[in-house]
């Protein structure tokens, strides 16, 4: 059987959902005072970024963002021995101690990307609360872990896949559901 891609969400309908998921945070979290974003690489980064945008144009104050490389912290990636993984960089340049932070990523699926942004998140230092803001939400957890935020909750099979796009990356926005093998 071919691949067969659907397009699940366009750049509007992208837009649509990460306002709401914002208006959510804002709501949720009383307003921005000691609100951080921390943005899980790759597109987590992008997305917290826009989520960022909305709250200054809502709000009309910054809210900090952050970038997580969360590779070493995988528990379901092994390496073969004597080749070192492909660090990017973390880069939070501001302290989280006693804050809440949202981490953000693009596509929850079993949870072993939020554990891990989770720990290496703690390993630094130890936020009041952590939430999770999450584009797409697919199923199939391996963790016992929800997203806080969704943008649209995506019921798949294992088999499929789910692909975003972003312009920053990408050059394009959208969301497919890629099925067959």
């Amino acid at each position: 059987m071919a691949k067969q891609e659907v397009e699940i969400m366009d750049a509007t309908t992208m837009q649509r959902s990460l306002t709401r998921i914002t208006h959510e945070i804002l709501e949720k979290n009383d307003g921005v005072e000691d609100l951080v974003l921390v943005g899980i690489r790759t597109r987590g980064i992008y997305l917290a970024e826009r989520i960022a945008r909305n709250i200054q144009k809502f709000e009309g104050k910054e809210v900090p963002v952050g970038e997580l490389d969360i590779t070493l912290y995988r528990d379901d990636q092994h390496f073969a021995e004597g080749i070192d993984p492909t660090l990017n960089q973390t880069n939070i340049p501001f302290s989280f101690e006693g804050k809440h932070v949202v981490l953000v990523d693009d596509v929850l699926y079993t949870a072993r990307t939020i554990r891990a942004g989770m720990d290496a998140i703690m390993d630094v230092e130890r936020p009041r609360r952590i939430t999770v803001a999450v584009l797409i939400d697919r199923g199939h957890r391996e963790l016992p872990i929800k997203a806080d935020y969704v943008g649209k909750n995506i019921p798949t099979a294992l088999s499929e896949q789910i692909s975003v796009k972003l312009q920053e990356v990408d050059g394009e926005e959208k969301v497919s559901l890629i099925k067959g093998s």
